[in-house]
């Protein structure tokens, strides 16, 4: 029955009679009180940890907390929304409670996906999901079909990158409430766009968990990863709270996918990996429309991206592809500071074989690490790997957090955004990028006290061996950086922001008329490289439907034109006779190659 105590779900549900049900794991507790709307309400305890109790007549947006043996006040780990800081009183949520307008949105295809990374803090001058809602046509126009926001889960204090939340379940106070944040995914939906949430499975923030103080064996007492504590995903209570969170998110905002922050962390013992639990359910639960699942993973892995005979998708969609990045970084400015140490060796050759198979290390010893990585990913369609040249890790994570185009400069950075836009691989802007945004992307946090000073501190520490490192590394705490860290949509109307903007238009244009038809069919084994030489990077990709061939030049000097079959479909700047320096020459050939 519906009323039946100990369910096993954490938080507060409304059920079909109305009435409330709150439930809490708490081993590490002999008593916990329920305080709503200024009442206190005895749980009743179970003999494995859990605590519930049933509330009838409960108003959406009631306040509550739960009170531990010690009269400590603790917000609910699975709150779906805090009055205002993680620290504070949760709030009840009707999910009901907003109409979505969209109802016929039915998603979008996988291969017709170009992914719009968009920080919601910085993305507009006040920082929240409505204001955002006003950017949306303006995104669809240039060509945009999925924005993925950076994590929303509420983090301690009002500004972060998202990657510190400790509440999965509840949209960050800061940017708005739950309805808020549904009402911009309902907006998108209308222009066309999907959205994909970033989430992070993997580790809890420094401030505002109090899990360990509920539940110690929420944690492994042994393992940790470089932010703290390791998750037990094989203790049952901790796998319903980690598992259930991408399928809350999926269906209760309508969410058109997710990216899963750095995998490679998550250690599970269980038979079945936490991680393909969830794939295996999200895609058994939702039938409705497609759901784009990412990954990030350092290992180079491709164990969770099977494809089936007709291309189909059983667990996850793509893989993030720091490897491209990495070689397309070395390759345009020369640095080979820390992890862009592994690509230092002819950069082309690397560019090109993350062009043609994906991952660049498929086994090989990593330079900066000494060991193996990566396996064979030539059988991944082009399509297994999210591309960017760009994003908020690989800026944020510079001392100045400067931006490729200011790095490279403008014309070599319009070459790669082409490269980027007309492969087959599944490309990722990071926001601004579409006009050339010079505005740095920082690291920044809203700490106080010690924390705030081992942040700080830690920061500028961490840089010693990274690229761009200077002694003056911004304080994370400071707002200064936080603000600095806003897209200047002034740039937008320049001269230059408006031929920046062109260009990414057309090249988006160009994208899904000539190079999406031919991804849906296109398998393993696709790519070639035809040619490799100081700065100068030429390969091809045979599909079902066509042969696509790319060959750019970012070297101080011409060198001869490639002999590529079919029309040219894209020149920058023009096609000329021989390939001119920070130039690129794309073409097509119908029908399948000989």
């Amino acid at each position: 029955m519906e009323s039946k105590l100990f369910r096993k779900s954490w938080g507060a549900e409304y059920l079909a009679s109305g009435d409330v049900r709150f439930s809490l794991w708490a081993s590490g507790q002999k008593q916990v009180t329920l305080r709503l709307s200024g009442q206190d309400i005895e749980m009743t305890a179970g003999d494995d940890g859990w605590f519930e109790c049933q509330v009838a007549n409960v108003a959406a947006g009631s306040e509550y907390n739960f009170v531990l043996q010690d009269g400590m006040l603790v917000p609910d780990p699975a709150s779906r929304a805090q009055k205002r800081d993680v620290n504070g009183p949760s709030l009840v949520i009707d999910p009901q409670s907003y109409a979505w307008k969209n109802t016929d949105w039915r998603g979008r295809a996988w291969e017709e996906t170009v992914f719009y990374e968009l920080h919601v803090g910085t993305f507009t001058p006040e920082g929240t999901f409505s204001a955002a809602i006003k950017k949306l046509p303006y995104l669809a126009e240039t060509g945009i079909t999925a924005i993925e926001v950076l994590p929303v889960s509420q983090f301690g204090g009002d500004r972060g990158w998202g990657y510190d939340g400790v509440l999965l379940y509840a949209p960050h106070s800061a940017y708005g409430s739950p309805d808020d944040f549904k009402a911009f995914i309902d907006a998108a939906h209308g222009l066309g766009i999907s959205v994909v949430l970033d989430i992070v499975l993997n580790h809890f923030g420094p401030e505002g968990n109090y899990l360990p103080l509920l539940s110690p064996d929420f944690f492994h007492k042994e393992r940790h990863t470089p932010w703290g504590a390791g998750i037990a995903y094989d203790v049952d209570a901790t796998r319903r709270y980690i598992a259930e969170a991408p399928l809350y998110w999926l269906k209760e905002f309508n969410l058109d996918g997710l990216r899963f922050d750095a995998i490679d962390q998550i250690e599970d013992t269980a038979e079945k990996h936490v991680l393909i639990e969830i794939a295996e359910r999200i895609r058994a639960e939702i039938t409705d429309r497609p759901v784009h699942l990412t990954t990030e993973d350092s290992r180079n892995v491709i164990f969770l991206h099977p494809r089936g005979e007709q291309g189909e998708m059983p667990l996850f969609s793509g893989e993030w592809n720091d490897d491209f990045h990495n070689a397309v970084h070395v390759f345009a400015t020369g640095e080979t500071h820390a992890y862009y140490k592994d690509f230092a060796d002819e950069p082309e050759k690397r560019v090109a074989r993350a062009l043609t198979e994906g991952f660049v290390y498929q086994g090989e010893i990593s330079q900066q690490s000494g060991k193996p990585r990566g396996v064979d990913s030539t059988g991944q369609p082009p399509v297994a790997f999210v591309d960017f040249i760009q994003n908020h890790d690989q800026v944020g994570n510079r001392a100045q957090g400067e931006r490729l185009i200011s790095l490279a400069g403008s014309e070599r950075t319009k070459v790669l955004l082409a490269a980027l836009l007309l492969s087959p691989h599944i490309p990722l802007l990071f926001m601004g990028e579409e006009y050339g945004e010079t505005n740095p992307f920082l690291f920044f946090t809203n700490f106080h006290g010690d924390l705030a000073k081992a942040v700080r501190e830690g920061r500028a520490k961490e840089f010693a061996g990274h690229a761009g490192h200077d002694e003056n590394v911004p304080d994370p705490n400071d707002e200064k950086t936080f603000l600095a860290s806003k897209l200047d949509w002034k740039k937008q109307d320049s001269a230059e922001g408006k031929s920046w903007l062109a260009l990414t238009r057309s090249l988006l244009a160009l994208r899904q008329k000539q190079i999406v038809p031919l991804l849906a069919t296109a398998g393993g084994q696709a790519g070639r490289v035809i040619d490799t030489a100081d700065g100068v990077v030429v390969v091809s990709w045979t599909f079902p439907k066509g042969t696509l061939s790319m060959a750019l030049n970012i070297s101080a000097t011409a060198v001869p034109l490639p002999v590529l079959p079919g029309e040219t479909i894209f020149a920058w700047p023009e096609e000329g006779t021989t390939l001119a320096p920070d130039s690129i020459l794309v073409r097509l050939a119908s029908g399948e190659a000989p």
